[in-house]
């Protein structure tokens, strides 16, 4: 089953970067950003809504703003219900820097919700750091088994110059449901030869413990790092050739009915499938593969999207029982001015 959140559309120029929840009566739950105004662009105006369905995802409903931009823009949303019943909702709100023209502050916020999204709290800051600017994708936040939440972040300082500097990854670390939190001991920092760094992490806890967190970079592939402290500490960043892939994000969760990982990402370890030249970011196929020992092989790999015209990216993964949810940036064309315009909500029945 497939599903095109809203096309792109004049007054509503992109919705994108969403994640997924299931609430107490069955009913699925996505919110993401949608834009309005004329421009697509990350930094245009852009408020939290959200969609519902009460069939498996077979339909949804329309979509209905959640959050109110007061600056400008929330975009990168992370859906996640507590282990004391309450779901949390991370989000990034951009907003302009005082006195420096053409910076923008990137900050996570954090709300929480006590009656299945029907109410959220007052928004709470994640970091005091001043005029920052951090990227964190959306579907990251995760609650390990300890209860300690984890939120990967891509901080990116500014330069004196102008523009940003290359990424380094850190992550926020709350022990009490997300009231409160601090940063890494660690932080994971990249190579001399990285032109934009360490980019747009998540974070999966194995079995045994270990964290792994795996990082977009442009070197040809996801690269990977592991903590055995739940999150203070990291080992430096090393390849992951399993994961042959543009600069592009992957997404990794564990399916909680047989304890597999699935992974979802841009596969470019076939080049007869690798887009062409003139495609921006060259983010197709999107391909999904599935590990039964922890991330150290993978098989089963499954062709998601192989259009070459369209980058599928931004991946919000949900398991439902049999069903796998999926949503995911689907724009494109060559004439296509965002391939972020539109997302694909999509229902896959696993074997």
């Amino acid at each position: 089953m497939e599903h095109i959140l809203a096309h792109s559309m004049p007054g509503n120029p992109r919705n994108s970067e969403g994640s997924f929840v299931k609430l107490s009566d069955g009913t699925l739950y996505f919110a993401f950003s949608r834009y309005s105004g004329s421009s697509s662009a990350d930094h245009a105006a852009a408020d939290v809504a959200a969609v519902t369905s009460k069939d498996n995802g077979t339909t949804w409903s329309k979509p209905f703003i959640v959050l109110k931009n007061k600056a400008l823009n929330l975009m990168s949303i992370s859906l996640l219900r507590l282990n004391n019943g309450q779901i949390a909702m991370t989000y990034l709100e951009k907003s302009a820097v005082p006195g420096k023209e053409n910076f923008v502050d990137c900050r996570p916020k954090i709300v929480f919700s006590a009656d299945e999204c029907k109410t959220w709290s007052k928004p709470t800051e994640i970091t005091d750091i001043p005029a920052a600017y951090f990227v964190i994708n959306n579907d990251r936040l995760v609650q390990l088994k300890n209860g300690r939440l984890i939120l990967p972040a891509a901080h990116h300082q500014y330069l004196d110059k102008g523009g940003l500097g290359a990424g380094i990854i850190k992550f926020f670390l709350s022990d009490d449901n997300g009231k409160t939190w601090k940063l890494s001991k660690d932080f994971i920092y990249p190579g001399q030869d990285f032109v934009r760094g360490m980019m747009e992490p998540g974070v999966i806890e194995l079995n045994d413990g270990k964290l792994m967190c795996f990082i977009r970079t442009g070197k040809g592939s996801q690269y990977k790092s592991f903590s055995n402290d739940n999150g203070n500490s990291w080992t430096p960043a090393v390849p992951a050739p399993e994961f042959t892939s543009p600069e592009s994000p992957m997404s990794l969760k564990r399916n909680p009915a047989n304890g597999k990982l699935y992974a979802v990402w841009n596969d470019h370890s076939d080049p007869a499938r690798i887009p062409n030249e003139g495609m921006m970011w060259k983010r197709s196929p999107l391909v999904m593969a599935e590990s039964s020992d922890e991330g150290k092989t993978w098989k089963n790999h499954r062709i998601l999207e192989n259009e070459k015209d369209y980058s599928y990216c931004y991946i919000a993964i949900l398991f439902n029982g049999p069903l796998l949810h999926l949503g995911y940036c689907c724009g494109g064309k060559i004439s296509c001015d965002n391939p972020l315009q539109d997302t694909k909500l999509r229902t896959i029945k696993l074997d």
